[in-house]
């Protein structure tokens, strides 16, 4: 084997697929430079990426001052308010990725294990003869695995960034002080269902500000980002979906193979080599219940200070924005299902009548105090029977 080369390379021998295993070895369990580059081509590609104009900035501070004044009061919480700092499309997109990068790092590992691996060699000891083809084909998919990862992920990333409002459409915790803004999509969705622009820019202010006091409670982000980090380090892959797969392109009945292709690579979940673990399945409510705790807060306590800030349009602008959510992309929905995030209206509202729940029995005033008590994230129990929670939290 040549200097350099990667380990168990079925190419070696063929100059082209030798260099490209080659170009492909080293890059870790996942490449970063291809998940930016697809980033900041799908997050540009409908309609370009204009400048946010510096009058839109303005009133976005200016509506931004409004809204922090009323959100401190109606949930309690005072935190170092963060900047608002209106971005395009793409930059939100690299902002995002940036941010995101130490779940999809846990994400590109749990994948890139190949537990197979044993059960081969343990078949190639045996003396059980194992299809050339198909060995080729697993060796050149695990190779292209970090490339193929990073294309789907900054693909996915970048198309997310042409729909969304700001940071929190995805409860996601962020580390910095700011709060991003997409000031076009938000115009964009106002003109679309005719609601007043300015009050449909206070709502969505109103939102993110209320995401970001929410999740700077440390206790709460620190339990709420180690659950989500479980569960994407627990994917598990299957070693021979993808090879499969690609060694069947030929018998396709299309009689095209670049359709072919296209079928064959357009389920991310296929093409990622993921299937769900049995540490998931038993993670999953749990993590189920802490989203829906915590959209269902940031929710009712939304509808709440619209109530008093924007009058008889919050209805109209909350029903069309949780339209849009149950509306959502195919790349959303995928990112959704790496991260174990389910963002349904059912969800939603499960979170919102457990947090009415509460409200009913101690009032609203003590939402910011409960939150902010160690290990307060309800269980699945819990998030039915309120009552259950708060006796748990000793009140």
């Amino acid at each position: 084997m040549a200097e350099g080369e990667p380990p168990d390379n079925p190419f070696a021998n063929l100059p082209m697929f030798g260099d490209l295993a080659k170009a492909l070895s080293g890059q870790g369990p996942l490449n970063w430079d291809a998940a930016r580059q697809f980033a900041s081509l799908a997050s540009s590609a409908e309609g370009g990426d204009a400048n946010v104009e510096p009058s839109v900035r303005i009133a976005l501070t200016d509506l931004a001052r409004i809204a922090e004044m009323h959100v401190r009061d109606v949930t309690g919480l005072d935190p170092a308010f963060p900047e608002v700092v209106p971005v395009t499309a793409s930059v939100w997109a690299q902002r995002t990725h940036d941010a995101y990068r130490p779940l999809f790092t846990e994400l590109a590992t749990s994948l890139g294990q190949r537990p197979g691996s044993q059960v081969a060699d343990t078949q190639a000891d045996d003396g059980v003869e194992t299809d050339p083809m198909m060995a080729m084909m697993a060796s050149l998919s695990q190779m292209m695995a970090p490339s193929m990862m990073g294309m789907a992920i900054g693909s996915m990333v970048g198309r997310m960034a042409t729909r969304t409002f700001g940071q929190y459409d995805l409860p996601i915790p962020r580390g910095d002080n700011t709060l991003l803004l997409v000031p076009a999509s938000i115009d964009r969705f106002a003109t679309e269902w005719g609601l007043p622009l300015d009050e449909m820019r206070l709502w969505v202010l109103t939102q993110e500000l209320i995401g970001h006091a929410l999740f700077s409670i440390q206790s709460l982000r620190d339990e709420f980002t180690a659950l989500v980090r479980r569960y994407v380090g627990a994917f598990r892959p299957d070693p021979s979906a993808v090879a499969e797969r690609l060694a069947s392109l030929d018998t396709d009945d299309s009689g095209d193979p670049m359709q072919a292709i296209q079928r064959a690579l357009s389920d991310p979940a296929l093409l990622l080599g993921a299937v769900q673990s049995p540490e998931q399945d038993a993670l999953a409510p749990q993590l189920d219940a802490a989203v829906a705790a915590i959209v269902g807060y940031v929710d009712y306590l939304v509808d709440a200070v619209a109530a008093r800030v924007i009058g008889g349009d919050a209805l109209r602008i909350a029903e069309a924005v949780r339209r849009r959510r149950v509306e959502a992309s195919p790349d959303d929905l995928f990112v959704e299902r790496l991260l174990g995030l389910k963002l349904t209206l059912a969800q939603v509202q499960r979170g919102k009548v457990f947090i009415g729940g509460i409200v009913d029995r101690v009032g609203e005033a003590a939402l910011a105090d409960l939150f902010a008590k160690p290990h307060a994230l309800p269980t699945p129990a819990e998030l039915d029977a309120p009552g259950l929670w708060l006796a748990r939290l000793e009140l």
